[in-house]
C-alpha cells in the first residue's frame, strides 16, 4: 500500500529469486549474499578435459545455495587449493581419464606429493571433500581418503603483555590522529553549512571544498591531470590525502588500526569484524549519556542458523571502555556512510575506508568496493598498517588469540572444545599460567587422599613403646602431623586412622568395626551438612580399612565387640575425649 492507502502496482515481470551460482559448461559463476561475484573458468584448469567437466560440476554444487561455500572468499580460496590437483593429474604419464578411473594408488601419490604442513593439509582435505560428492568415485579411493594426513600445524603464539601493549599504543596513535583530523574538519564543515563563516576567505573556501568532499568523495579536482583545483589549493594547504579526501575519511591503514583496537577489546576475528553492521544504541541509553551498543555478529564457519548468529552488548561508560571505541568508530565513518547510502543503500558496514588510489589494496579479497570506498579488513591490510608503524606482520590473528586465551579466558564465537584444543592447550603463556593452578589442584588431591584413605599401619602385634589410644596405638605421640612438632598430638582420635604414626593390630579391629557401624547409624539421623563436615572422612577411611582386611575378618571383628568397645565408641562420638 502507498502512503495514501492505494494498492501498489505489481511489477511487470514475475519475481525470480536471485541465484547464488550459474553453471554454463566449464564456467561457474558464484554470487554471494554480499553481492560479490567471482567467475571460475575450468577450461583453463590444468587437467584433462573430462576432469575439467567433472570438477566444474562438483565446484558448482559447492557454490550453490546450501552447498557449503556461501561466500566468494571461500570459493576463491578453494579454487586455488584445487588447482594443484589438476596440475598433478596433468603431470602423470598415465593419468586417469575421469573421476571413475581414479585409483587408490593415484590418490596416495597425490598425498605424498604434498608437504606435511598446513598448506598441504588444506589441499588434501579440500580435494577429498570435493571428490567425495561424486557418486562415481571408487570405494578404494574413498577408503584411502579416510586415512589420516600427518601434518605439522603452524604455531601461532599469543603476544606477551609488553607486545600487546605496544601494539595497542601504536594502533591508538594511528587511529587517534585520524579521529582528531576528521573531527576538526567535521566542525568546519558544519560551521560552513550553518553560515557561521564569512564568504570569500580561506576558511570559507575550505568549507566549500569539504562540502564537495562530503557529497562526492573527493575535493574539487581537475581530471587530467588529477590535481586540486587552483581555487582551493591554498585553503586545503596541500594535495596529499590528509589535506584532501583524508579530511573526512579513513585511509585503508587507519581502518586497519581501528580494527586492531576493536579486536584487542572484543577478540573478534577479521571476517566477523569486516562484515559487522553499524552497531545501534539500545533505546534510551544514548539519551542517558551512556549508550549501550548491540553488536550483530556472524560466524560463517559455525554450523546451524542459530549458532551462526549472535549479539553482544558493549557500553560506552568512559574513555577506557569498549563502547567508547565503538562510538568513535561510528563518528569517523559517518561521512562515508552518508555518501554510501546514495551509492548503495543496502550496504551496512562499520569498517569503511577510502581508496588512496584506484588500485589501493589490490587483491584485497575481503573488501567490498563501492565507488571510492572499500569495506572490511583482512591480514593484508593489517600487515600494511603494521609495517607502516615499524611492526612485523599483521597482528589481527595473534591479537585475537591473545584476547581469547589470556584476557577473556573464555570462548569467543567458538565452542568450548575448540577454544581449549586450538587456542589454549598449545599456548606457552597459558601453560605457564596453569602451573600454579595444577600444583594447587595436586596439593588438594593429596590432602583429600590423606583425609579419606586409611593411612595407619597394619601390624600383627603392638611394638614396645607404642601408646594405646581410643582407636589404635601410637608410635610417635610427640611428632604428630596434625600438631606443631614437639608439642604432642592434640588431634581427635578419629584422625588416628589418617595418621602414619598409628598402628592398628587385630586387637583394634572390633572397636574400629563397631565405630564404622555406629557412623552408619549416625548418618541417618544427622543433617547431611553436619555429616559431611564432621563424620564423612572418618567413615570413608574405615570403609577403606574394611576393604583391606576383607569381609570375613570384618565380620569376625563385629562378633568380637565387647561392652568396653561400645562404651568407648559412644564416648568418642559424644565428644567426651575432645580437649
Amino acid at each position: 500500500m502507498s502512503r495514501r492507502g492505494r494498492a501498489a502496482a505489481l511489477p511487470d515481470t514475475p519475481h525470480r529469486r536471485p541465484t547464488a551460482m550459474e553453471h554454463d559448461g566449464l564456467v561457474v559463476t558464484h554470487r554471494d549474499q554480499q553481492g560479490r561475484v567471482r567467475r571460475y573458468n575450468f577450461d583453463t584448469f590444468p587437467a584433462p578435459g573430462p576432469w575439467q567437466r567433472s570438477l566444474a560440476v562438483l565446484f558448482a554444487g559447492k557454490c550453490s545455495l546450501g552447498g557449503g561455500w556461501e561466500s566468494v572468499e571461500t570459493s576463491e580460496a578453494n579454487w586455488y587449493l584445487v588447482r594443484p590437483f589438476g596440475e598433478f593429474l596433468s603431470a602423470l604419464e598415465e593419468a586417469p581419464s575421469d573421476v571413475d578411473r581414479l585409483s587408490a594408488a593415484h590418490w596416495h601419490a597425490w598425498r605424498l606429493s604434498l608437504p606435511p604442513n598446513t598448506n598441504g593439509y588444506n589441499k588434501y582435505s579440500t580435494v577429498a571433500g570435493l571428490l567425495q560428492h561424486d557418486k562415481r568415485l571408487p570405494r578404494p579411493v574413498r577408503e584411502a581418503m579416510a586415512q589420516r594426513f600427518a601434518w605439522t600445524p603452524g604455531r601461532e603464539e599469543a603476544y606477551t603483555p609488553h607486545e600487546f601493549t605496544a601494539i595497542r599504543v601504536a594502533a591508538r596513535r594511528t587511529f587517534r590522529t585520524a579521529l582528531l583530523r576528521i573531527r576538526e574538519n567535521t566542525e568546519r564543515l558544519e560551521a560552513w553549512r550553518a553560515g557561521r563563516i564569512e564568504p570569500g576567505g580561506s576558511d570559507w573556501l575550505l568549507g566549500e571544498a569539504l562540502d564537495v568532499l562530503a557529497r562526492t568523495g573527493d575535493v574539487p579536482v581537475y581530471e587530467r591531470p588529477r590535481t586540486v583545483r587552483r581555487r582551493y589549493r591554498a585553503a586545503l594547504a596541500g594535495g596529499s590525502a590528509p589535506y584532501t579526501w583524508g579530511r573526512l575519511y579513513l585511509s585503508r591503514k587507519e581502518s586497519a588500526a581501528l580494527a586492531v583496537l576493536i579486536v584487542a577489546e572484543l577478540g573478534l576475528n577479521a571476517t566477523t569484524l569486516s562484515e559487522m553492521p553499524v552497531p545501534k544504541a539500545l533505546p534510551g541509553t544514548a539519551e542517558a549519556g551512556m549508550p549501550v551498543y548491540r553488536l550483530q555478529l556472524e560466524k560463517r564457519r559455525r554450523a546451524g542458523h542459530r549458532g551462526r548468529f549472535e549479539s553482544r552488548n558493549v557500553t560506552d561508560s568512559g574513555a577506557d571502555s569498549s563502547g567508547r571505541l565503538i562510538t568513535e568508530a561510528i563518528e569517523v565513518t559517518a561521512h562515508a556512510r552518508a555518501l554510501m547510502k546514495e551509492l548503495d543503500a543496502d550496504v551496512d558496514r562499520l569498517l569503511i575506508w577510502r581508496q588512496t588510489t584506484p588500485h589501493d589494496g589490490q587483491g584485497y579479497r575481503r573488501a567490498v568496493r563501492i565507488g571510492p570506498f572499500g569495506l572490511g579488513v583482512d591480514e593484508l591490510a593489517g600487515g600494511d598498517w603494521a609495517r607502516s608503524v615499524g611492526l612485523r606482520g599483521s597482528p589481527l590473528r595473534r591479537m585475537r588469540k591473545t584476547v581469547s586465551v589470556l584476557h577473556r579466558r573464555e570462548p569467543g564465537q567458538n565452542t568450548q572444545d575448540t577454544h581449549d584444543s586450538v587456542y589454549v592447550v598449545g599456548e606457552p603463556q597459558a601453560q605457564q599460567a596453569a602451573v600454579p593452578v595444577i600444583a594447587d589442584g595436586a596439593l588438594e588431591a593429596v590432602d583429600a587422599a590423606r583425609r579419606t584413605i586409611f593411612t595407619a599401619r597394619l601390624t600383627a602385634d603392638a611394638e614396645t613403646g607404642d601408646r594405646q589410644t581410643v582407636t589404635a596405638a601410637c608410635a610417635d605421640w610427640e611428632q604428630s602431623p596434625f600438631s606443631p612438632a614437639g608439642q604432642g598430638c592434640a588431634a581427635s582420635f578419629l584422625l588416628c586412622t589418617a595418621c602414619p604414626n598409628a598402628r592398628v593390630t587385630p586387637a583394634h579391629h572390633p572397636r574400629l568395626a563397631h565405630l564404622l557401624r555406629a557412623l552408619d547409624h549416625l548418618r541417618g539421623v544427622v543433617e547431611p551438612g553436619i555429616w559431611e563436615a564432621d563424620w564423612a572422612d572418618a567413615h570413608t577411611r574405615l570403609t577403606d580399612l574394611r576393604g583391606r582386611l576383607g569381609e570375613p575378618v570384618w565380620q569376625a571383628a563385629l562378633q568380637a565387640v565387647t561392652v568396653t568397645d561400645r562404651t568407648t565408641i559412644d564416648q568418642l562420638l559424644q565428644g567426651d575425649f575432645d580437649l
